[in-house]
């Protein structure tokens, strides 16, 4: 077939590369100079010392199909990511590490009792919660928030320090609104998953490194086409096929591409609406109707400070500590620290302004660490867009939009968050196989 791709995320890299493995004539239209969308690297074209992430991001190692795909299109994962064994480790060493080694529910088990910080109390409630979803097959009703699955355990320190993090990290909502029967999906499918599924994964490289700029190559070099700053203005049926129109803005369109038989919207939502209004009333309203949550990512310099893991859990809070979790990647050079810090459901921190949440990043660093001076703000960033808000009982379109066009994106229905993982299963099964 010839099969359309639109948007060189990693949803559309999925989709290019599968596609073309299975012998479809592929072309790919990016809006933006370089691939990637949300996960992608800045300057220097994603590549060398230059590059910057627009964001922090993390996989684990229940991402099989991300893995697959990178190394599939050559990237050496065993040098790309940091494995290490999940753990919710604060600065002062409380928390949980769980052990590489053993039976998923025993290493869980093991993890939760000999954790730091909490009481037997709070150790007794963490493992009936934990056995309650297993007794309920980690399923709940669609309309339970986090907060409603809990209501009658664990105790307010477990939600504080344990099931707060892992909501905000997995889903980036507060559990007060976060899906239950989503959060219990993550949990099902990486903490009581395969042996590795709930290892945490840290890129050692640039995201553009890690697949984007790799797949890129591989599709090049496999006869695909990629057109970048190439925007998709406009859709329409040529009888059972489909006919793509693209160019920088209106008044510079591309001559028409030959019409395809097959094309995935691999896009954003209000995008992937946009396209489809006048094609597909129902499924547009539904794509348009998400509403999406920000992450704000701030890097700070700092004077040097021993660590307990390269990440940590940070206790945040709504009034003066807004970031969850800091991260300490890399060689730290000229004797200074260069730190991360992730403010995740970051909606109504931004309500204040991006300077104001950098200002108070720093402050919590400097209160967390004991760091009279010395903490400088090196750089903000901002992604409004950065989740689909994933609330109980929200419904997201399916993938199915036309016979011949399909949606691909982490926001489709699915049992999972907006994670990469997500993004990636989505595209690979929007591919008809050849």
């Amino acid at each position: 077939m010839r099969l359309a791709v639109v948007g060189a995320g990693w949803a559309g890299l999925a989709a290019a590369v599968r596609a073309t493995q299975a012998g479809h004539d592929v072309t790919v239209f990016e809006t933006a100079g370089m691939p990637g969308g949300r996960a992608r690297s800045d300057h220097d074209d994603g590549a060398g010392d230059g590059a910057t992430d627009n964001g922090q991001h993390i996989l684990l190692g229940g991402y099989a199909r991300t893995l697959a795909l990178m190394r599939d299109v050559g990237v050496d994962v065993e040098r790309a990511l940091l494995r290490l064994p999940l753990s919710m480790t604060y600065p002062d060493g409380s928390g949980f590490a769980l052990s590489p080694d053993g039976p998923r529910l025993l290493a869980a088990a093991s993890a939760l009792w000999s954790a730091r910080g909490f009481g037997w109390i709070d150790k007794a409630s963490t493992l009936v919660m934990t056995a309650c979803w297993q007794w309920r097959r980690f399923r709940c009703p669609p309309a339970w928030t986090v907060d409603a699955m809990l209501r009658l355990a664990p105790t307010p320190r477990v939600r504080r320090m344990l099931i707060e993090p892992l909501c905000v990290a997995a889903l980036n909502m507060p559990s007060a609104e976060a899906s239950a029967e989503v959060f219990l999906a993550v949990m099902r499918d990486s903490l009581f998953g395969a042996r590795d599924a709930s290892d945490l994964l840290l890129p050692q490289l640039p995201l553009a490194q890690l697949l984007p700029l790799p797949a890129l190559e591989w599709l090049r070099a496999h006869g695909a086409t990629v057109h970048f700053r190439s925007r998709v203005t406009a859709l329409a049926r040529d009888g059972v096929r489909w006919q793509v129109v693209a160019g920088a803005d209106a008044a510079d369109l591309r001559k028409p591409e030959p019409a395809f038989d097959q094309v995935i919207l691999a896009t954003p939502a209000p995008e992937a609406a946009r396209l489809t209004q006048a094609l597909a009333p129902a499924w547009s309203a539904a794509a348009a109707a998400l509403a999406h949550e920000p992450i704000v990512t701030v890097v700070l310099t700092a004077p040097p400070r021993a660590w307990a893991a390269p990440m940590l859990a940070l206790r945040g809070d709504d009034t003066q500590a807004p970031a969850q979790f800091a991260f300490k990647l890399g060689d730290q050079v000229d004797g200074v620290d260069r730190v991360t810090l992730v403010v995740s459901a970051a909606g109504r921190w931004l309500e204040r302004g991006s300077d104001a949440v950098a200002a108070a990043c720093a402050a919590q660093y400097r209160e967390v660490f004991g760091i009279a001076d010395g903490v400088a703000v090196a750089s903000v960033r901002t992604d409004k867009r950065a989740t689909f808000r994933c609330t109980a009982g929200v419904v997201r379109p399916p993938m199915d939009i036309l016979p011949g066009l399909r949606a691909a994106a982490d926001y489709v229905a699915g049992p999972y968050p907006a994670t990469l993982e997500a993004a990636v299963r989505a595209g690979e099964a929007a591919v008809v196989p050849g």
